[in-house]
């Protein structure tokens, strides 16, 4: 049997062959363009495709409709804490939150499918359907108002910037939907 990730494993070849994998970051979870990308997992807005992100400019983290969760809430806090004190004469660390349209988070917006999903032992029902993404606009600003209020952040607010934007799978455009600050 086949398998999908064969290819991969070829292409991983080449990449193995080239002096990339030498121009990486030597601070672990420090990219050096100090960015944190939050996306959705849709394979549609590969962030290597639609902004550029090479190996090692950015820390890329994907979950169903690129929402800021606990999770993404303690994973910054950590890089947030490594930044400051690995990195003590940078600036800022920024992060961009991007939703795009046509987002399967929508389904959460069904009840049967929310039903079975938190029946499965996924988000509970109220969870899930607060992470529907049907306007990207509006969850953008609601998430980048998360972060900027998270108090596991509030030691590094001053040091984070936070910004939103909404991508347009039909125009393959991208547009600030907060400023970072």
């Amino acid at each position: 049997m086949s398998s999908n990730f064969a290819a991969y494993l070829q292409r991983n070849e080449t990449f193995a062959a080239t002096d990339a994998k030498l121009r990486v970051p030597e601070i672990p979870f420090i990219p050096f363009q100090q960015l944190y990308l939050l996306i959705c997992v849709d394979p549609r807005v590969e962030p290597a495709a639609i902004v550029g992100v090479q190996l090692g400019e950015a820390i890329v983290a994907r979950n169903i409709g690129g929402r800021v969760t606990e999770s993404v809430v303690r994973d910054l806090a950590w890089i947030c804490h490594l930044h400051e004190n690995k990195t003590p004469d940078a600036d800022w660390f920024e992060v961009a939150i991007i939703h795009h349209t046509d987002c399967g988070s929508a389904l959460f917006a069904d009840a049967d499918l929310r039903r079975g999903y938190a029946a499965r032992g996924g988000y509970d029902e109220d969870t899930a359907a607060a992470m529907a993404v049907l306007d990207p606009a509006a969850t953008v600003r609601s998430d980048v108002e998360k972060l900027r209020t998270a108090p596991a952040l509030a030691g590094s607010i001053g040091n984070l910037k936070v910004g939103g934007y909404a991508y347009d799978l039909k125009t393959g455009l991208l547009s600030t939907v907060v400023e970072p600050g």
